[in-house]
């Protein structure tokens, strides 16, 4: 365990940073299977631009690589254009 002042504020600065990131992932992973579930590709066109954002905000902020960001935004951008209109 930490003995200096400095250590004990990192460990909470720490644990609020991981939850604060923790939420941030765990609410884009949940937009993202609300994309895929979509069927209508009005409804996820108009949706897509919110789950970038929030994909490009962990990537910004080094919580997911730059590139496997990418990589989900290709991939989700892919599937929109790939929906029956409907």
């Amino acid at each position: 365990m930490a003995h200096h002042k400095s250590a004990k504020k990192r460990i909470r600065q720490d644990a609020k940073k991981r939850l604060h990131n923790r939420y941030y992932k765990k609410s884009t992973r949940t937009a993202i299977k609300k994309i895929r579930d979509m069927e209508d590709q009005g409804e996820a066109s108009s949706f897509l631009p919110k789950v970038i954002q929030m994909i490009d905000k962990l990537a910004k902020r080094n919580i997911w690589h730059q590139n496997k960001a990418s990589n989900l935004k290709s991939k989700l951008t892919r599937f929109v254009n790939g929906l029956s209109q409907g």
